[in-house]
């Protein structure tokens, strides 16, 4: 029996909703082993995140290192990469393991509005980390900072997704959770436009779903889908996860991982 393997390199959310901890979650729900690199302890909870500790670059490259020379990854996905060095360090590691199915969830900011990645990182990630990138996951304002401009409108969208992919990744997926109407995303790969949307749910339950959806395209890599199958698993296992939500905490609780499993 072969078991597909999927890794992630991302901070640690005590809170359990986001973060490495969600990455696990949706690997296991989605029917893949879930290995993982630590690469910052956040003190975090559904209002807020009130302490982060970065851990070393050289920890983090042990991790990853001890992963990939033993267990492997069919597929990688990155979350918080709060600095210039760590984003260094993460694009060299991947790059001496030869991973090609990287997802990029280009995390800057939390559910509660506080920052995880440092503003002078911003170019690391363009420059570093998006060429090694099979698929790219930012929300709206994540997709503004990387294209240094402002989007309003359906046209804006479609330039966002034109300029990340110019910058080197082989696709991307601009989430529309930020705008009005329907959840739609836009996906692109440098040659085809293609929308996939859900209703839009109104709950306050929406932690680590950037997290969660960045992970499960990863599954859907990792299990051998093409990436737009990868995405529209994604997708669906985002939205029925908000639908099967739960409440936790004062704040922006988390969705349902385990909704096909739990009663």
């Amino acid at each position: 029996m072969t078991i597909p393997k999927a890794m992630t390199i991302a901070g640690s959310d005590s809170g359990g909703g986001a973060g490495v901890q969600a990455d696990l979650k949706t690997f296991a729900a989605l029917g893949v082993y879930g290995a993982s690199t630590l690469t910052a302890i956040t003190a975090q909870n559904t209002v807020a995140v009130t302490a982060v500790h970065e851990i070393p670059t050289d920890i983090i490259t042990a991790q990853i290192d001890a992963v990939l020379t033993d267990i492997g990854a069919d597929a990688v996905k990155t979350g918080m990469l709060s600095s210039s060095d760590i984003i260094e360090c993460v694009a060299e590691a991947l790059t001496h393991h030869g991973v090609r199915q990287l997802v990029v969830d280009p995390v800057m900011v939390a559910k509660s509005g506080d920052a995880l990645l440092r503003e002078d990182a911003i170019g690391s990630l363009r420059t570093r980390l998006l060429p090694l990138a099979m698929v790219v996951t930012p929300n709206i304002p994540e997709a503004e900072a990387l294209t240094e401009t402002t989007i309003d409108s359906d046209a804006d969208v479609r330039r966002a997704a034109e300029t990340i992919v110019g910058m080197g990744a082989r696709a991307v997926v601009v989430k529309g959770g930020h705008r009005e109407g329907p959840a739609t995303d836009l996906f692109y790969d440098g040659t085809e436009f293609r929308e996939f949307t859900a209703p839009r749910l109104d709950t306050v339950n929406t932690h680590g779903t950037g997290c969660t959806f960045a992970s499960a395209v990863a599954a859907g890599l990792a299990r051998g889908m093409v990436v737009t199958d990868a995405v529209a698993l994604a997708k669906e296992y985002v939205t029925e996860g908000i639908r099967h939500s739960f409440s936790i905490g004062q704040g922006h609780g988390p969705l349902n991982h385990f909704y096909r499993f739990w009663e």
